[in-house]
Parts: structure tokens; sequence; C-alpha cells
């Protein structure tokens, strides 16, 4: 009778995928890995292919590395995320200034952001949280106007959109997560988009150690088709062809896990509705989300009690997140507590429940009942 907070959907097509890969010749990056990028391309409508990677830290380190993101920059982020949307930008050289995020969605608020541009800014970088996509349209102007780039981490959101744009193609470069319990799985993988090809040119060279073999690109030209370059410095983030093979398999299922968790959302709203204590998901008339998490929010200071009442009885509910300026690396570094009170109240006051696309009516059901006990309604 556990219920985990998030699990992977696994069917008979995704483990065939798997098998005729194995079959095959390429374990390893290629043609698998090929079909995956142009896949992730169009499912977020942007021109050319993605930059696929092994994990969603992996995706943030490579979108900061094509973009140029170096000592002496700064980048502006929320800190209700996970850890890597600020500590992949420190590993490039920049300093990260956290802005507070909206009340309603726990997205970066633009004028949160506004405030902390400074002559340095070298990105904005904003989280779909829970699957909500960001203000893009709001971010991107404060970005630009900076003269830098909005990076839209989506680990959360693939498939969602906002007035009608898909995410991925609404900010300058997108990053997108393929963990197990995310919207999509290659098991562990991630994959950066931008709508500019000299970032993807970059991004993709960053994940290959820096190597390049084109001729073209070559500083003293080739003397054999063994020969390669390294200008600039990167790692090796290759995502194989045995897990490109699973996440090709699992898009052409993206929109069934979408309607579904909406389906989810949407029960969880009915039941958990006009209760004092709760506060329910912000959804904003424009957004279309693919709700990754459902954020509830217990405003009596009992977020502890409930947890632990409902992990008692086999429900796996999470938190999401601690703080990232409140962790003891950025506390050693001078970062305060206070600093972003509206993303502290919203850590402080959240609770994930149970979202997954396999997740059964009857569970969402008990989670409900579960909580509902626990207000006294």
């Amino acid at each position: 009778m556990v219920v985990p907070y998030g699990r992977q959907s696994i069917d008979e097509s995704d483990i065939e995928a798997v098998a005729q890969v194995l079959r095959g010749d390429w374990l390893t990056t290629g043609p698998a890995v090929t079909r995956f990028e142009d896949d992730i391309a169009r499912v977020a409508g942007v021109s050319g292919s993605a930059v696929a990677v092994s994990s969603g830290t992996a995706a943030l380190h490579t979108a900061y590395a094509g973009i140029g993101v170096g000592a002496g920059d700064e980048v502006v982020t929320t800190p209700l995320t996970f850890l890597a949307t600020a500590t992949c930008a420190i590993w490039q050289g920049a300093d990260v200034v956290f802005a507070d995020v909206s009340e309603d969605t726990g997205n970066l608020d633009p004028e949160a952001a506004q405030a902390a541009v400074t002559g340095r800014t070298k990105v904005i970088a904003g989280v779909d949280f829970g699957g909500h996509p960001i203000d893009a349209p709001a971010l991107s102007k404060v970005a630009h106007d900076a003269g830098a780039l909005l990076l839209q981490d989506a680990a959360h959101s693939i498939g969602g959109a906002l007035d009608g744009v898909p995410v991925g193609s609404m900010s300058d470069v997108t990053t997108f997560s393929f963990f197990p319990t995310k919207n999509l799985t290659t098991a562990e993988g991630g994959a950066v988009v931008a709508l500019d090809q000299d970032v993807t040119d970059r991004a993709r060279r960053f994940k290959g150690i820096g190597m390049v073999r084109d001729e073209a690109q070559l500083r003293h030209g080739s003397p054999g088709g063994w020969y390669y370059e390294i200008s600039d410095l990167g790692l090796n983030y290759r995502l194989p062809d045995v897990l490109a093979a699973l996440g090709s398999n699992q898009l052409k299922r993206l929109q069934q896990f979408k309607t579904r968790r909406q389906q989810i959302a949407d029960r969880y709203n009915a039941g958990l509705a006009g209760i004092e204590e709760l506060r329910l998901p912000g959804h904003r008339p424009e957004a279309d989300p693919m709700w990754h998490l459902y954020p509830l929010r217990i405003q009596d200071g009992r977020r502890r009690e409930l947890f632990d009442h409902l992990r008692s009885e086999g429900i796996l509910v999470q938190v999401n997140y601690i703080p990232v300026h409140w962790q003891p690396y950025f506390e050693d570094r001078g970062y305060r507590r206070g600093m972003c009170p509206v993303a502290e109240t919203y850590s402080e006051q959240e609770l994930s429940l149970p979202m997954f696309s396999d997740l059964r009516d009857d569970d969402v059901d008990r989670v409900i009942e579960l909580v509902r006990g626990f207000v006294g309604v």
C-alpha cells in the first residue's frame, strides 16, 4: 500500500526499444541519440536539434557553458529549486544572486529579478516549479534589457506551454531533465535547446569534452580522419544510445502522461478545495502546465506533522525544496535567511503529494481522505 511521490512509467514498448539497441552495434552515442535529440527539438518547438546529456544537472552545466558564463558574471535565479540551478553556474566561475518568487506559482518573480540585476548579470535563470511555466515574456524583457539571456530550467515541465508557446521555445535557452520521477525518463538524462545556434554548438562541444573533428572548426587542419582538437574545455556529459532509445519511446506517450497528470491534479483540487488551512497549487490562465509535482501548502505551521502522518500511512510525500541559500555552502559565503521571504515561506509550507502518470484514482482519493482527516474536515 506504499505510494511514492513520483515514479517512472515503463511499458513493454519501452523495454523493446532498449532491447533493440542492445541487439545492435551502438551502446554509447550513436543513431538513437541523434533521433532523440531531433525528437526533443520537435517537442520544444525549436529548429535544429537538442543537445542530449547525461543528467538534468549536466544540462544546466552545459547550458551555462554554451552561453559563455564565466568568472565575474552573475546569474540571477530562484532559491526554490534543486541545487544544480545555482551550483552549475558557480562551477563556471559565476556569482549567484538569489531573487524571490511569486507567491502563487513559486516561480521567479520578474520584479524581484529586475531588482537583482546588475551590470554583471549574464543570465537570469527561471525554474518551472512543479511544472508551471515561468513568466517568460516578463523575464525575457528583464534579461534582454540588461544585455543578458533568459535560461529556463524546465526540468519539471517538458510538454507544457504558455500562451500556446511550447516550453523550449519561449526562452533563449531551456534545459530538461529525464530522471525517473520526471514527466518522461531516460533513467538518467537531460537535454539543452537554444534559440541561437551558436549557443547550441558550444553546448554540443562542451558535453563532448570540447573535442572537434569538423575540418571547418580545426585550427591547424586535419592530417587524417583520426585527427581532433580541443580549443575550449569540456566534460564527458554524453548520453548513451541505450538510454536515448528509451527517451524517444517515452516521448510517444508524452501527451498521454500530460493528460493523466492533469486529471490527477484536478482530482486533488476538487477533493482539497475550500479548506482554510490548505493552499492549492497556483495555475495562471495563460499557462498549460505539465504537472510534475502537486505542491500543496499547509499554512497552520503543521507541515512536519502532516509529513509524518502521511508517511506513517505509506504515502511517501516529499518537500520541494529547501531554499538553496539556506544550505551551509551558501551560508558560509554570506547568504542569509530572510533574503527571499516569499520563497522561504513557500518552502516551509510545501508538501509534494504523489504525482505520476500511473497513480490510481483510489490512491489519490486515499491521499485526499488522509489530508482532510488530518485538518479535521
